[in-house]
């Protein structure tokens, strides 16, 4: 499999090569040349395959043979060794839990994925490779997780001051080995933005092999299609159509999401869930793509107000606008309306969401109020990852999980930069 640049001006490469570079030459995001289908018996038969054997098939065509088989396998099974169970909420809601992983979020897997597929690529290779990362809360701590003492891989994290929680601070500060954390006086759109830079920036990048761990990468973003199938697996003999509410920050796991219907997942809808960062419900609304800064929420992990993904979405539309909005619907909602909706969950329901869940369940809602269908928004964080927000609205102390015991006594280590000179002289420096 190859993979072509959305800006179409650089060279088309493998997915070693997309992998390891993160952004392709011409500044564009890498993408699949072709998706085939899975035979329809795949999915027919779904309900009786592992979760392992449904990612394999799923995701092999893009991967193989530069990853051989029985290696990817192994890759595979490493990454997926938790569980993603579909809660019931109602008749017409459920919710896919996606925090069982080591660090609470969704981004475990990609991260996982992600760092055991550069571990592979550089087990022979004497070149250390650079992993730049921007997150807006819970990318970090997967990342550095993921990545946490694999060979020849140093990670450097930016992060926004004051804009992720304590804890989500806490999983990207304390690992220290090959891990670095930068705190950013900005925003999330200013570390992405620092990083965007620092690949095109060719007195860096002469120096050192940099790739991304953002969504932007294939190798990061490319996995997070097995949420869909593997909710599909537990639905299938109880609800005839099936869409997904997914709260959207950067949009790559709901156009991972794509991906899957594109391989033959029978989804019949797409709802991106959205805070207050609305750039994508003001296109589908006007069909004007303007990007603006992005304003902090509560549901910090989707505060993006340039999201990279969406050009990935609309290829896959075949920048057909109707197309898309014949598939996609997007929401947005404010703080206050998310503080409501985690309350409506935990008092109707006795379900202890996140915000961002609480997200996806507000734009679960929208939808059914004019479709017949059975909608799974997605959990993407534990609760406890955003316990000051959670506590305060529920009015209830809720236990620590293990994994958030084990860092919450460490002590925070990161550097403070404001500028990308002050990143670059970091890496330069490294």
């Amino acid at each position: 499999m190859n993979y072509y640049s959305l800006n179409k001006k650089a060279p088309n490469t493998t997915f070693a090569d997309a992998a390891v570079r993160g952004l392709a030459p011409d500044k564009g995001l890498y993408f699949p040349e072709s998706i085939t289908p899975l035979d329809a018996s795949f999915f027919e038969t779904i309900e009786e395959k592992s979760n392992a054997e449904i990612a394999f098939e799923a995701i092999k065509q893009f991967i193989v043979p530069e990853i051989p088989e029985d290696v990817l396998k192994t890759i595979i099974e490493e990454t997926l060794n938790f569980n993603f169970p579909v809660v019931n909420i109602n008749e017409n809601i459920s919710t896919l839990e996606l925090f069982h992983g080591p660090t609470l979020a969704f981004k475990d897997v990609g991260a996982r994925f992600m760092a055991r597929c550069l571990g592979y690529f550089n087990k022979s290779n004497t070149n250390e490779v650079t992993v730049l990362v921007a997150t807006s809360g819970d990318t970090g701590g997967a990342v550095a997780n993921g990545f946490l003492g694999v060979k020849g891989v140093n990670v450097v994290i930016l992060y926004p001051s004051g804009k992720v929680s304590d804890i989500q601070e806490k999983q990207l500060t304390t690992l220290r080995q090959n891990i670095k954390a930068l705190e950013v006086d900005g925003v999330f759109d200013d570390c992405q933005d620092m990083v965007k830079r620092a690949f095109l920036d060719e007195e860096l990048t002469s120096k050192m092999q940099l790739t991304s761990a953002n969504s932007i990468n294939v190798a990061r973003w490319l996995p997070q299609l097995f949420y869909y199938m593997f909710a599909y697996k537990q639905l299938k003999s109880k609800h005839k159509d099936i869409a997904f509410s997914v709260p959207s920050g950067n949009f790559g796991n709901i156009c991972a999401g794509m991906i899957a219907q594109k391989l033959g997942l029978p989804v019949k809808h797409f709802i991106a869930s959205n805070n207050a960062n609305d750039t994508v419900v003001n296109y589908m609304n006007t069909q004007s793509y303007e990007p603006k800064p992005s304003v902090q929420t509560i549901s910090n992990a989707m505060d993006v107000g340039n999201p990279s993904n969406f050009i990935r979405i609309q290829e896959l539309h075949n920048k057909d606008f109707e197309a898309l909005k014949a598939n996609l619907s997007s929401y947005s909602y404010t703080d206050e309306e998310t503080r409501e909706a985690l309350l409506e969950l935990y008092k109707d329901y006795n379900y202890v969401a996140d915000p961002h869940g609480a997200v996806g369940y507000l734009g679960a809602k929208a939808h059914l109020k004019s479709n017949d269908v059975h909608v799974v928004f997605l959990e993407t964080a534990h609760p406890t990852k955003f316990l000051d927000v959670v506590a305060d609205v529920i009015k209830e102390n809720i236990e620590l999980p293990p994994q958030i015991m084990r860092v919450m006594d460490k002590e925070k280590e990161a550097t403070a930069i404001a500028t990308y000179d002050e990143l670059k002289m970091f890496l330069l420096n490294e």
